[in-house]
């Protein structure tokens, strides 16, 4: 069992976001002008603070758990990644056709090695549009498909082929195609 717990920097940043939103406000009793900074404080706050307690996740060898939620790995039929990487978020579609959206509040590397193990782990899944066999470069069964004929190329114009034929044939009739050591041709 793997399990991965929002990274601690989200807390401490939107705690220092919060308290920034407080400073602004404060200062914006005096000067109008400082409510914008404090909004936009405050809505980093509330998004830093959501990432931070973001429920953790846990990848057993049968199933999938976010927070109280457990998915079985058969369950899953997409895995599609989007755009962002820190945090990482993905979206699983379930075999009822369901959506559930990961999101994943930690370092980069352990969001691509949360993303790696999903994408390992959800075997009958489509990953990123890509069946899982496909995706992993594991060979599937070749399909039967009639073998056509070889295509012949003609590299030589049909006076050379003449001329080679005709050498050919002198080779195997003497055994070498030099005039001078021909003994057996005079």
């Amino acid at each position: 069992m793997d399990r991965y717990t929002p990274s601690r920097q989200y807390l401490k940043a939107g705690l220092a976001a919060l308290a920034f939103a407080a400073f602004s406000t404060w200062c914006g009793v005096s000067w109008p002008p400082a409510f914008i900074p404090a909004a936009l404080l405050l809505a980093s706050a509330f998004i830093l603070l959501f990432l931070a307690f973001q429920p953790p996740i846990e990848i057993h060898e049968r199933h999938l758990v976010i927070g109280r939620r457990l998915i079985r790995w058969s369950d899953i039929r997409r895995v599609d990644r989007t755009g962002w990487l820190s945090p990482l978020i993905v979206q699983l579609t379930l075999a009822d056709d369901s959506k559930v959206v990961l999101i994943y509040a930690g370092d980069q590397e352990s969001a691509a090695g949360l993303l790696r193990q999903l994408r390992r782990m959800a075997r009958e899944a489509l990953i990123d549009g890509i069946p899982y066999k496909q995706y992993w470069g594991e060979r599937t069964a070749p399909k039967a498909e009639p073998r056509a004929a070889p295509a012949r190329f003609h590299l030589l114009r049909p006076e050379d082929e003449a001329e080679v034929e005709r050498l050919y044939r002198r080779l195997k009739s003497v055994g070498h195609l030099d005039p001078r050591n021909s003994h057996d041709e005079s």
